[in-house]
């Protein structure tokens, strides 16, 4: 694998915390991305590359 990706809620604080210990990085915010409970939810866009 070359890129694993991944979105997180921004409120969840821990998450991406633990993410960005293990390498991830902050690629952007996608905006009313995912629902949840029903309601449009923006995600942050974390990804980690491959020094292959």
């Amino acid at each position: 694998m070359w890129t694993i990706e991944t979105g997180i809620f921004p409120e969840n604080h821990a998450s991406l915390a633990l993410h960005h210990a293990h390498g991830f990085r902050t690629v952007g915010t996608r905006e009313r991305f995912g629902q949840h409970n029903g309601y449009w939810r923006d995600v942050v866009l974390i990804e980690r590359r491959s020094n292959a």
